[in-house]
């Protein structure tokens, strides 16, 4: 164990160990206080590299959430289908069924990437597509 007593410290150890003699008494100074509270670019630099990547991350979708997407996008043209199909039956057709058809028919031209869920999705936009063809209002 060493022991320190400020008026028997030789002044290089003082100065080694961070304490100076300033008119007789110790006093606590940092020599690099200055350097570190400056703010270095590298640093901030990395810290902009880690949002990016925290958004990039964010908008990454993986594949079961991109099939779940898709899958969505399919049963919701099948149910705009049926209630074409139940309009049709009560002689009640709707123009505002048809445009929802037609915005489906829309989402369904994007690929999903897998190839039996496009097959599918391929099918349920052909039929879509046939039945806005019979319904939409023709021009004389």
């Amino acid at each position: 164990m060493i022991r320190i007593n400020s008026a028997t410290a030789p002044n290089t150890a003082a100065a080694a160990s961070g304490v100076r003699k300033a008119g007789g008494s110790a006093k606590f100074s940092l020599e690099g206080a200055a350097e570190a509270a400056k703010p270095s670019a590298a640093s901030g630099a990395s810290s902009i590299g880690g949002v990016d990547s925290l958004l990039a991350l964010q908008g990454f979708e993986d594949a079961t959430e991109r099939k779940k997407r898709f899958a969505r996008r399919g049963k919701s043209a099948l149910d705009l289908l049926d209630a074409l199909k139940a309009e049709l039956l009560a002689a009640d057709l709707r123009l505002d069924t048809l445009s929802k058809l037609q915005s489906t028919l829309d989402q369904l031209s994007e690929k999903s990437g897998l190839a039996g869920l496009d097959s599918v999705l391929g099918e349920i936009g052909l039929r879509v597509a046939v039945e806005i063809a019979k319904r939409a209002p023709k021009a004389a």
